[in-house]
């Protein structure tokens, strides 16, 4: 049977999914209502991950449903992506989570990784038995990470030795395994690592306070001298070019994990609409708020359109990394808006956790600015528009 649309899908594009897919968003709707709402915002108070979920979360075959080695079905990116909207619907920042370990850990090592390594890693990551981390941005490189990388890996013989640091890497503090990325101080190009995070002069340390995505366990991570076998370097990655391949896989899904925040404060605020009454009535019969919630749907539709397309694209070969940064940019940019109006639709009730808009509202923040700034990816397409870059 397939699975009912949402009404936030307003123009019904889950409709493109086969029976199928439809069947599988449908389990991972019931999972994320039954499992994951009763107890997220409990975790998120108190900053918090959820381990016990991790094992239905594998079930439900979350984790590497584009490799081969880890699918339980043939799918197409709009079905991941519509996975993507259901999870965030519910918690953004477990979704964050996900999307770490299948769509940063698990595609490095799908993209770059050698038969071996994927045959090694790849099923263990998608079981949950083996939890992923990617270690890409650092304290002093962000939106320059291509140019600005300082982490460095020394070839000594066999092994590698790896110095430096990162910053706000996901998964990290309970991590198995981080891909960390570092330049070869022989040919000063960007190569891939797996590293057991067991290894002497690894240490990984929780970043305290956020006020975003506060289930996602970011960490500082100082490499002191780390040594990793040649083993396990990935032989596939050979620049930062190869690096921008596994972004491209996953910039657009932050589009679909921008909808699905949104919707879920919008979902929270149409129920709030026809259950509050002032005046005598309730508020969602006034015109304000009827124009507050129109404004969220349009957003919420014109979102969805553009993932899609992002999607089909990916599906069809022929995503490019302009159409990636576009969707992210302009989706993450209308999601700050929608919260925000979702948000005004309940007033003082609105900051409340309880009330379902202050989380999706705080959560937009991390998203607006993750997997590449609005301005950068703007900069992307801006290059793909004109032929000129105007990154400096």
């Amino acid at each position: 049977m397939a699975t009912p649309f949402l009404d936030s899908d307003f123009y019904g594009f889950a409709g493109r999914l086969s029976a199928r897919e439809s069947q599988s968003i449908g389990e991972i709707r019931a999972f994320f209502a039954s499992e994951v709402r009763p107890l997220v915002n409990d975790y998120w108070a108190r900053a918090e991950f959820p381990h016990q979920l991790i094992p239905g979360l594998a079930g439900l075959g979350l984790f590497g449903p584009e490799w081969p080695e880890t699918r339980q079905f043939e799918s197409s990116a709009v079905y991941q992506g519509f996975c993507t909207l259901e999870m965030a619907r519910v918690d953004a920042s477990l979704c964050g989570f996900v999307a770490v370990q299948s769509g940063l850990a698990m595609g490095s090592i799908g993209v770059g990784g050698s038969e071996q390594q994927r045959t090694h890693w790849l099923p263990r990551l998608a079981t949950g038995e083996v939890i992923g981390a990617f270690g890409l941005t650092e304290p002093l490189s962000g939106s320059d990470t291509a140019r600005g990388l300082r982490t460095t890996a020394e070839r000594r013989g066999e092994h590698w030795v790896l110095n430096g640091a990162k910053r706000w890497i996901g998964n990290a503090t309970f991590a198995d395994i981080v891909v960390i990325w570092a330049r070869d101080t022989a040919d000063g190009q960007v190569k891939g690592f797996i590293v057991d995070t067991c290894t002497p002069g690894f240490t990984a340390t929780k970043i305290e306070n956020k006020l975003s995505f506060r289930l996602i366990q970011n960490a500082d991570i100082t490499l002191d001298e780390v040594v990793v076998r040649e083993e396990n370097r990935l032989p596939g990655i050979r620049s930062f070019a190869d690096v921008a391949v596994v972004l491209r896989l996953t910039r657009a899904g932050v589009g679909w994990l921008a909808v699905g925040n949104s919707i879920g404060a919008y979902e929270a605020a149409v129920a709030y609409a026809r259950e509050r009454e002032q005046f005598g009535r309730p508020i969602g019969s006034r015109q304000l708020v009827q124009d507050l919630l129109a404004r969220c749907l349009g957003n919420i539709t014109a979102s969805i359109a553009l993932c899609v397309q992002a999607s089909a694209l990916l599906d069809a070969g022929l995503q490019r990394d302009e159409h990636s940064a576009l969707t992210k940019s302009f989706v993450s940019s209308r999601a700050r808006e929608t919260v925000a109006w979702a948000r005004e639709v309940m007033g003082g009730n609105g900051i409340v956790l309880g009330y379902g808009a202050a989380k999706p509202f705080a959560d937009a923040e991390a998203i607006y600015s993750f997997e590449g700034t609005r301005e950068m990816n703007t900069l992307i397409v801006g290059r793909a528009i004109t032929g000129q870059a105007a990154f400096v």
